[in-house]
């Protein structure tokens, strides 16, 4: 039981979160630009600010699917954000070029998180089914065996509370990247400028509650395993 009162608690946080960024992002599209450029127009301003040449700006479908991919080096905005005109689409433009000054500037909290996706794509997708695994073998089978699965199942999701973990830094880093250009070079005013800040910063405390559900669920599965043992 005390296990979905945890999942519940997160799921409703996640879900205030996630909606009061959404609130965030339709109040800042109406705060058009005096300076008429679309969020592409930004982005590749930005890249070529920090003289990268090698990085392609594109438009992906969906809302709020935009990001850097660093293998194909492109920066994928949304139809929206590509398009549009506004303090939203100026905010996220920026930062997911912030990814790409990242890149090309070898930051070494990036270099760690693309180090840890093909483990952590792979332990995701087995990490629960692993763990639940476990806990049925002690119930029904071996209690040894069980203990065994169950770790490694907590191992396995303890690579993606990792990640989240490291994901912080990379996510606060490209937004301080993203609104320290926009200020210096002069591309938003000052209203404009507060709704890309206080945008991105919503955009931020999801990947927060993301990181603490993660590990409150971690440290769940292991007082399980540390209870048995």
């Amino acid at each position: 039981m005390s296990y979905y009162i945890l999942i519940g608690a997160i799921l409703l946080v996640s879900w205030l979160v996630s909606n009061k960024l959404k609130s965030k992002f339709k109040k800042y599209s109406k705060v058009h630009l005096q300076n008429g450029m679309s969020g592409a127009e930004i982005a590749r301003k930005m890249l070529a600010d920090h003289h990268i040449t090698d990085v392609e700006v594109i438009s992906t479908p969906g809302r709020l699917t935009d990001h850097y991919h660093p293998t194909k080096k492109t920066v994928n905005l949304s139809e929206s954000v590509y398009n549009q005109r506004n303090a939203a689409a100026a905010a996220v433009a920026a930062h997911e070029v912030g990814h790409a000054v990242q890149h090309a500037k070898a930051y070494k909290w990036l270099e760690m998180r693309s180090q840890l996706v093909p483990i952590v794509s792979v332990a995701s997708q087995f990490s629960q089914w692993v763990i639940f695994g476990g806990l049925i073998l002690m119930g029904m089978v071996s209690v040894g065996v069980g203990q065994a699965v169950l770790l490694a199942g907590i191992i396995m999701f303890g690579m993606g509370t990792l990640f989240s973990f490291i994901t912080l830094p990379v996510e606060y880093d490209a937004s301080n990247r993203a609104l320290a250009w926009l200020k210096d070079r002069n591309i938003v005013t000052a209203e404009e400028y507060k709704g890309s800040e206080d945008a991105l910063k919503w955009a931020a405390r999801t990947y927060v509650v993301a990181a603490i559900g993660s590990l409150a669920t971690l440290l769940y599965f292991l007082s399980i395993y540390l209870g048995r043992d």
